[in-house]
C-alpha cells in the first residue's frame, strides 16, 4: 500500500473501531452476549485471514489466555457504559486509558512522570470531571462514566501488557488468540446470566457486522496501516476513535451531546494527541 492508501486504512479502521459503539445501543442483549458473539466472530474471521495470509497461528500461552480475560472485562464494561448511558460516555471512559498507562508504568517499572505526564493526567482527570456534572451524579450518567472509566483501566493493562507479546507473536495472532480467549472467559457467565433479550435474526446480523466489519476487518486494516505509517501517526488517528464515534452517534442515533460533555471531550482527545505526540518524540 501507499502512504495514501495506507493514511486511509488507518482513518477507516479508527471509524470502524468507533461504530462499533453504536451496537450497545443497536444490539438488544446484554453487555456479556454482545461480547461472546463479538470475540466468537471476530477470532474465526481473523483465523481465516491468518489461514489467507498464511500466518502462523501456534498455541494460546498462558498470557494470552490471561490477556483474553482483560479485553473480554474492557469490552464488557465498555458495552455496559452505552448500555446504561450514552455512546459518547463509553467511548470518553475509555479514551481516559492514556492516564492509567503511566499509572501502570509507574508502578510496574517505577517510570519516573515528567511535565508531560502531569499535563496528560490533569486534562484526563479534568475531562472525566466534566462529563458528569454535580446535579448528575445519581444519574445513569455517573454509572456510565463508572463503567467507561473501568473500561479504560482494562484497556491500559491490556496495552502493557501486550507491549512485552508483541516481540514473539504477530498482530494477527494476538488478535485472534486474545478474541477466541476473551468469548471462553465469558461463555460461563453467559450460561449463568442469560442472553439478556431475545436473540433475533436482527441481532445476529448485527453481531455479524460487528464482529467481521467492527472487530477483525478494523484491527487487520490498522495492523495494515503500519507498514508504511509511523506509531506516531497511528496513535494520533487512533485518538480520534471517540470523535468519530460521537459523531456517528448524533447522526444515527441523534444523541447529541451536551457542553459538559463536549468540554470533556476536548479535554480527554486533546490528553491522547498530546500524550502520543510526546512518546513518539522521546522514542
Amino acid at each position: 500500500m501507499s502512504v495514501a492508501t495506507s493514511l486511509l486504512a488507518l482513518h477507516v479502521s479508527v471509524v470502524l473501531f468507533g461504530f462499533a459503539g453504536l451496537f450497545g445501543k443497536w444490539v438488544a442483549l446484554s453487555a456479556v452476549a454482545i461480547v461472546v458473539g463479538r470475540t466468537l466472530i471476530a477470532a474465526a474471521t481473523l483465523a481465516v485471514v491468518a489461514t489467507l495470509i498464511r500466518e502462523t497461528r501456534g498455541r494460546p500461552s498462558l498470557a494470552l489466555i490471561v490477556n483474553g480475560g482483560i479485553l473480554a472485562l474492557h469490552w464488557v464494561a465498555f458495552f455496559a457504559a452505552i448500555k446504561v448511558s450514552t455512546v459518547a460516555m463509553g467511548l470518553l471512559g475509555y479514551a481516559s486509558f492514556p492516564l492509567f498507562v503511566l499509572l501502570l508504568e509507574f508502578l510496574q517499572r517505577g517510570r519516573r512522570w515528567h511535565g508531560a505526564d502531569a499535563i496528560t493526567a490533569l486534562a484526563v482527570t479534568l475531562g472525566l470531571a466534566l462529563l458528569v456534572p454535580v446535579d448528575s451524579w445519581d444519574s445513569g450518567a455517573a454509572l456510565g462514566l463508572a463503567w467507561g472509566v473501568l473500561s479504560g483501566l482494562s484497556f491500559a493493562l491490556l496495552a502493557v501488557r501486550n507491549r512485552g507479546l508483541r516481540k514473539t507473536h504477530s498482530a494477527i495472532e494476538l488478535g485472534l488468540w486474545q478474541n477466541a480467549c476473551a468469548a471462553l472467559w465469558l461463555l460461563p457467565v453467559l450460561a449463568w446470566q442469560g442472553v439478556g433479550g431475545t436473540l433475533s435474526a436482527e441481532s445476529l446480523r448485527l453481531l455479524l457486522v460487528l464482529g467481521v466489519l467492527c472487530t477483525a476487518l478494523a484491527h487487520t486494516l490498522f495492523i495494515a496501516s503500519l507498514a508504511q505509517l509511523t506509531a506516531h501517526t497511528a496513535s494520533v488517528v487512533a485518538a480520534l476513535e471517540p470523535v468519530y464515534g460521537i459523531a456517528l452517534a448524533v447522526l444515527l442515533l441523534d444523541e447529541i451531546p451536551d457542553w459538559h460533555t463536549i468540554a470533556g471531550a476536548v479535554l480527554i482527545v486533546g490528553a491522547s494527541i498530546y500524550a502520543s505526540r510526546h512518546t513518539s518524540l522521546k522514542e
